[in-house]
């Protein structure tokens, strides 16, 4: 239980509080509340693979291991409009938003202040084209979710909580307890 005269100074902390102006109000938010990087990933799938099926990977600088479409959101974006212009510009497949579905768990938040927020969706590979610039992405391809290359430490860990790769068996952290 709460003590009176605390109760008392948060009531009239939050009546002065919801008096400010809102740009005031979201300005001491953003200064009290910690904050987050958000990036957008996308789980492509291929919707023509038989057995324990393919995804689409990248292998981006220094080039030495595998990782998912991704990137961070654009200051007002829609996570979902972000997952696609990061597929498009990093794959070459484009896709309207609404082919993009929220992963289960949609939110993934980690531990060094970032969140993803996660789609998948399903091409076929036998008639989806690829194309990387070179620079941010050196190459895209389809591996058998059985036979995954090298994947970088934040895919692997991501991955696990959709059961796919070396981390698969692995229970991801849980959330804290609500406050």
């Amino acid at each position: 239980m709460i003590p009176r005269a605390r109760a008392t100074g948060r009531a009239l902390g939050y009546q002065i509080f919801y008096r400010l102006p809102v740009p005031l109000r979201r300005r001491l938010v953003r200064l009290a509340v910690p904050k987050y990087i958000v990036g957008a990933v996308t789980l492509v799938r291929d919707s023509e693979a038989g057995g324990a099926g393919r995804i689409l990977l990248l292998r981006q600088p220094p080039g030495h291991s595998w990782t998912l479409p991704a990137g961070l959101l654009q200051r007002g974006e829609a996570p979902v409009v972000g997952a696609a212009r990061e597929l498009h510009e990093e794959s070459g497949i484009k896709l309207a938003p609404e082919r993009l579905r929220p992963a289960v768990p949609n939110a993934v938040v980690h531990a060094k202040g970032w969140v993803d927020v996660v789609f998948e969706t399903e091409v076929p590979a036998s008639s989806t084209e690829l194309a990387v610039d070179g620079a941010e992405v050196f190459e895209a391809a389809w591996h058998p979710l059985d036979e995954l290359p090298r994947l970088s430490r934040a895919t692997a860990n991501l991955l696990r909580y959709y059961g796919i790769g070396p981390r698969a068996d692995e229970v991801p952290p849980a959330a804290p307890p609500a406050a």
